[in-house]
């Protein structure tokens, strides 16, 4: 079970790492921003295609659920694993109305992982559930069964203007963030979070304080209001310097906000779909600790990137779940060839950066990943193409990266491998030649690299590449 006092990153289903890493009344904050359909049209999410991925397994950027057959094992565990009467019913009842389509299996998925959060906060904890309309109404029947409708706190808008115009209706620029507590005592900030005034709204100032209508006075807080329950707070433009190039990426702003609120220095703030780790910054800006899940290695290598990047963080926190040897690597591969490719390019230092020009995905004409580099021209950049296999590999995959190196025109080629290389590979290889830098230092115009090498640090990332 995770220390109180040590920040963490979960490579893995958040199910299971609630189930079996975090401890009981242990966590301060929950904010969660889980994947609601927002890509779609409303009324596609009720159609009924039918999916055979595990729910656990579904990429990033896909934000759909299918029911198939892991929904309905999910859909009769919470039932008969939780014993809890109010979430059953609501299931059930749900089932009736929706039928197995998309929206339930949204809800079968949620449901185990909103009681497990349950579970984790602390007496005196609460809960903040980012969504979007498609879903809101029915995840807020949900929280209900869960928290009990009693701790319902806001109903929180977060607007914002950015994006495009309706054409055949109003333009659709608010999400919704559900604010519950545990139970009738949490911590509540007000004085971290004022706003300035703005205006009168109806009052008018005299020199001892503000009148209302009613000739009622009062005297204005120094540091100005209590936000009301809508945010206007913008998202994040194209050009932001907070961006890392992540498709559903929040403004700081909007977690620096809920986290001064609801939490205190030192106080542990858990994600469990965190993304590409705003709330985890945001924790660690404001002396919080923290805990961050995710199911891809997408998330998993911003985050250490941007801790790196904006703390200078690479071992001030633990990762759990990701390969530590040669039989996780291949149970890796074996579960998600993609996320493997991830990982294996995450221990050359290669990560993602959201315009999929350093990682690709499915026709990607042999590009896997890309190392630039500066080779001495003022203004212009070289590039090592990079290849990640997780199965069997041959004398032909190395005359095949030859060709994409060339055709990209690259300055070198890494090949990165579970197999061992054969001789016949390893000859291959060396007969491409050699790279020399502007230094004159030179280098395989192909490099092998096996993933246990790395493991074992019997090569170093910054000894592969030219420069």
């Amino acid at each position: 079970m995770k220390k109180a006092n040590e920040n963490m990153l979960y490579f893995g289903d958040n199910l299971f790492v609630l189930k079996n890493h975090i401890e009981s009344n242990s966590v301060d904050l929950i904010y969660l921003d889980p994947p609601f359909n927002s890509n779609r049209d409303y009324n596609q999410i009720f159609s009924n295609p039918d999916g055979i991925k595990s729910t656990a397994q579904i990429e990033v950027f896909e934000d759909t659920w299918y029911w198939n057959s892991d929904v309905e094992k999910s859909f009769l565990e919470t039932i008969n694993y939780y014993h809890n009467d109010l979430v059953s019913n609501f299931l059930i009842s749900m089932r009736q109305l929706l039928g197995t389509n998309q929206m339930m299996a949204y809800l079968s998925m949620m449901a185990p992982r909103l009681l497990e959060m349950y579970r984790v906060l602390k007496p005196d904890g609460v809960l903040f559930l980012h969504c979007d309309p498609s879903a809101s109404h029915y995840l807020k029947l949900l929280i209900d069964a869960v928290f009990g409708f009693k701790n319902f706190q806001n109903e929180i808008v977060w607007c914002y203007r950015q994006g495009g115009r309706g054409k055949r209706n109003f333009a659709k620029k608010h999400d919704t963030i559900f604010f519950y507590s545990k139970g009738r005592d949490y911590t509540f900030n007000a004085d971290e979070i004022r706003v300035p005034y703005e205006g009168t709204g109806g009052y008018q100032t005299s020199g001892k304080g503000v009148t209302n209508s009613n000739g009622k006075t009062y005297t204005p807080n120094k540091k100005g209001k209590i936000p009301e329950d809508w945010w206007d707070i913008p998202a994040l433009p194209p050009m932001s310097k907070e961006r890392v190039g992540y498709p559903t990426q929040k403004p700081l702003a909007l977690l620096n906000r809920i986290i001064s609120a609801t939490t205190n220095k030192g106080g542990v703030v858990l994600d469990p779909f965190c993304g590409c780790g705003t709330a985890i910054v945001s924790a660690q800006n404001l002396e919080r600790n923290w805990i961050g899940i995710d199911i891809t290695h997408i998330a998993i290598t911003t985050i250490k990137a941007r801790l790196d990047k904006e703390f200078g963080m690479l071992n001030n926190y633990s990762v759990a779940g990701e390969p530590i040897d040669l039989e996780g690597a291949k149970q890796l591969a074996d579960n998600n060839r993609f996320q493997f490719q991830i990982w294996a390019l995450s221990l050359l230092g290669i990560n993602y950066k959201g315009d999929f020009n350093s990682i690709k995905k499915g026709p990607d004409g042999g590009v896997d990943g890309v190392h630039f580099f500066d080779d001495g021209e003022a203004g212009k950049l070289k590039k090592s193409i990079i290849q990640v296999k997780s199965g069997k590999v041959s004398v032909k995959d190395i005359r095949e990266l030859n060709t994409v190196i060339e055709r990209e025109n690259g300055a070198a080629g890494v090949f990165v491998i579970l197999q061992p290389p054969t001789r016949a590979m390893v000859k291959e290889a060396a007969g491409t030649g050699l790279f020399t830098n502007y230094k004159g230092e030179k280098y395989p115009f192909i490099t092998i690299v096996e993933v246990n090498d790395i493991l074992l640090h019997k090569i170093l990332p910054s000894n592969i590449f030219p420069c």
